[in-house]
């Protein structure tokens, strides 16, 4: 069985780990075939392949194939085939698309249309053993759209509204961040009038996308957690973000743990004009996406 995961923004800025948006266009190709002996992984090709283990135990998109089986009571094990889409340790949402990927991949060949939570329960297994124990990219992968994770324990997610008809660029510089450093960055504790701020940023960010308002994604697309300390991590991150305002788009800041940068626009024609802005303002080189809001998550190929 084939499958498409799509590439999700985690955070979406002021949704740390609770906020995710699934963007079209680009994500993994998993395919899984079930067998009697041990799990392998049959192929692996696309975007930085040379670097995703090939070890079933340490491959997130086969750990996440065999946790589905195992909580179905099914021996089996997954054969894979991996067609990467997304770059490793690129703020893409790459190890939650194979995971999703995977455990969706798994069901089907088991003959089982599964559930979105089953799904997401078993990425998560694969997610964990290189990203920690969170939903905000595998969510909406599974779900598409907007998606917001409430609980981890227990899964407990749903899929927000989307109003408008707005794209996103993705632009990524020739770096890379992982993402359990990036999150070594963050402090266990804030100052009370920067969590305040921060649920504000995040209510009317969800407000924003429900409404189709643009003006107050502008304002609301505003993270005092994450970006100040992660900021660092990133070559001309100030410049950048200025660039893709500067060339129309709503707002933009870090997309996951980095260092891909993400923007907010109107249209396609806005959204490539501030990737091209964003690029130009890196000064490295650097590769980008634009796409729509992905309205579908994880589905067969």
């Amino acid at each position: 069985m084939r499958v498409f995961a799509p590439a999700s923004i985690g955070n979406v800025g002021p949704g740390f780990d609770v906020l995710g948006l699934a963007v079209d266009g680009i994500g993994d190709v998993i395919s899984v075939a079930l067998t009697d002996g041990p799990p392998r992984v049959e192929s692996l090709s696309g975007r930085d392949a040379e670097l995703v283990p090939r070890d079933p135990a340490r491959n997130v998109c086969v750990i996440a194939a065999t946790a589905w089986l195992r909580a179905h009571d099914d021996p089996r094990n997954p054969i894979v085939t991996i067609e990467k889409g997304l770059p490793l340790a690129g703020g893409m949402g790459g190890s939650a698309a194979s995971s999703v990927g995977g455990a969706y991949a798994a069901a089907l060949a088991a003959d089982h249309v599964p559930e979105p939570r089953e799904v997401i329960a078993a990425a998560l297994e694969g997610e964990a053993s290189v990203a920690g124990r969170h939903l905000d990219n595998i969510a909406p992968c599974v779900l598409g759209g907007l998606a917001l994770s409430r609980s981890v324990d227990p899964i407990d997610v749903a899929a927000l509204p989307v109003q408008a008809d707005w794209w996103v660029a993705l632009v990524t510089p020739a770096v890379r961040v992982e993402t359990k450093a990036a999150r070594a960055l963050l402090p266990d504790a804030t100052p009370r009038a920067e969590w305040i701020q921060q649920m504000a940023n995040t209510a009317a960010l969800v407000h924003a996308f429900a409404s189709g308002d643009s003006a107050l994604l502008s304002r609301a697309l505003d993270d005092r957690y994450a970006e100040p300390r992660r900021a660092q991590l990133i070559p001309n991150f100030h410049a950048v973000k200025k660039a893709a305002v500067d060339a129309g788009a709503f707002a933009c800041t870090i997309s996951g743990s980095g260092p891909t940068l993400f923007c907010i626009a109107e249209d396609e024609a806005a959204a490539s004009k501030a990737s091209v802005a964003m690029q130009n303002a890196f000064g490295i080189a650097t590769t980008a996406h634009i796409g729509p809001i992905a309205r579908h998550g994880v589905r067969p190929l």
